[in-house]
């Protein structure tokens, strides 16, 4: 798999005791650099460890984490640890990358987008963004900032659109180049992280977007230094998209199984990330696994709609189709959901997996592909330099894709994720 160029990669330096932050793509550290003293050291070992990077897991692997930051990383003996440090015994457990999730829509009011914030946590996503429908001044303030037991908020502000009346009436609606330049100089000024458009007419109810006002859009946006992402729905627009020089898809194509002539495209585009966002797969699933987490009654009656429907299992078989198809041409695949459901990160794994992905795979793009989409350099991997930010499982996800869902435990920013105490609560507002 392709991975995105940055010229900032690994630019997180640590400063103090991290003596290792400037080592170049280190899965593991060298024995020999000391740890200055014990201060906030604390080392993880025996676990089996997926740097998110696809190379091979480090088999009873040794970490070690000062404040925030992954210090040293190897195999247990391998690393010289502090006296005193503390020391967390991980012997059977799975340690990854916390997930990156490249396409959400989340709340636009400040208790509600801290608990999307806080439920995404719990299930070990690292940071979201919301792509497009952020309209006030509320994620101007929560991008950047740093929330106890919540995943990091990223946006893309409001996206862009052709007119869409009767639908959201906070993306820029264009019609001109003019007003779709002006529109990226507004999103530009924001210092939004990405920039989001819609290319759809939506069954043919409305204009969309045309190459002469995307074209434009894209051209702005790069001048700015900001990346594109785009809601697609046909073939022929992800051809002209493509052309266009855009930086990522939002979704997959779903019209149509891709012909050589895209996948051509696509290879001359060695940059460009796809975020499939598959559907449904329209079969019986079993979500006993978020019990605890949401209110019986509701889980009750989600698990009671879980059917099988074959119209949606064709949508996604044709979807899946594409994507094996693209991800074995060499594109880079990153991982998002689309709504507000906290858990579907793990279930969109699923999907990629039954999509033709090895659960390896579907693991770098949840992870480093995904924060590198964002510019998301500290995350990602698990790497001297980068924030402490991990989940530890307590089965192996390459056996079994689902196994991300049996976690033990979560770390952002060095700090353990209170799991019980947000899963107490929730339960307890269930029940009011």
């Amino acid at each position: 798999m392709r991975r995105m160029k940055s010229k900032s990669r690994y630019a997180a330096v640590l400063a103090g005791g991290l003596l290792c932050g400037l080592l170049a793509v280190a899965a593991c550290s060298d024995p020999a650099e000391p740890m200055p003293d014990a201060a906030g050291v604390t080392v993880f070992e025996g676990a089996r460890l997926l740097v998110g990077d696809g190379s091979e897991p480090i088999e009873n692997a040794a970490f070690i984490v000062q404040d925030d930051r992954f210090a040293l990383v190897g195999q247990v003996g391998e690393l010289e640890v502090p006296a005193g440090a503390v020391h967390v015994n991980l012997t059977g457990k799975t340690v990854m990358p916390a997930i990156v999730d490249t396409h959400t829509h989340l709340s636009i009011t400040r208790d509600a987008l801290i608990e999307d914030l806080e439920r995404r946590a719990y299930y070990g996503v690292a940071a979201a963004i919301s792509l497009g429908t952020d309209g006030g001044e509320l994620s101007d303030q929560f991008r950047g900032a740093t929330i106890p037991n919540a995943a990091r908020f990223l946006t893309a502000g409001r996206g862009i659109t052709a007119p869409e009346p009767g639908r959201s009436e906070v993306p820029h609606w264009v019609t001109t180049e003019a007003e779709a330049r002006t529109a990226v100089q507004d999103l530009a000024g924001r210092k939004v992280d990405l920039v989001k458009v819609w290319v759809d007419d939506r069954d043919g109810k409305y204009q969309k977007l045309t190459p002469a006002l995307y074209g434009p859009i894209v051209d702005e946006a790069h001048t700015h230094g900001l990346r594109v992402t785009a809601h697609i729905f046909s073939l022929e627009d992800a051809k002209g998209l493509l052309q266009a020089g855009v930086d990522a898809f939002a979704h997959g194509i779903r019209d149509t199984d891709i012909d050589d002539e895209v996948v051509a495209l696509f290879e001359a585009h060695p940059d460009l990330v796809l975020v499939p966002n598959l559907p449904g797969r329209g079969a019986v699933v079993d979500l006993s696994w978020l019990s605890g987490t949401i209110p019986a009654e509701t889980l009750a009656t989600m698990q009671a709609a879980s059917k099988d429907v074959p119209s949606a299992q064709e949508e996604f078989a044709l979807q899946a189709r594409n994507l094996a198809k693209l991800s074995a041409a060499g594109v880079t695949v990153a991982l998002g959901t689309d709504g507000n459901v906290p858990w579907s990160v793990h279930a969109e794994m699923e999907d990629m997996v039954i999509a033709g992905l090895t659960p390896m795979q579907v693991i770098v793009a949840a992870t480093r592909n995904g924060a590198e989409l964002l510019g998301l350099f500290e995350i990602g991997t698990i790497a001297p330099g980068k924030s402490a930010d991990f989940i530890v499982l307590d089965s192996n996800p390459l056996d079994d894709i689902t196994n991300t869902r049996d976690i033990s435990s979560v770390y952002l920013r060095g700090e353990a994720v209170d799991r019980a105490a947000a899963s107490a609560r929730w339960a307890a507002d269930g029940a009011e």
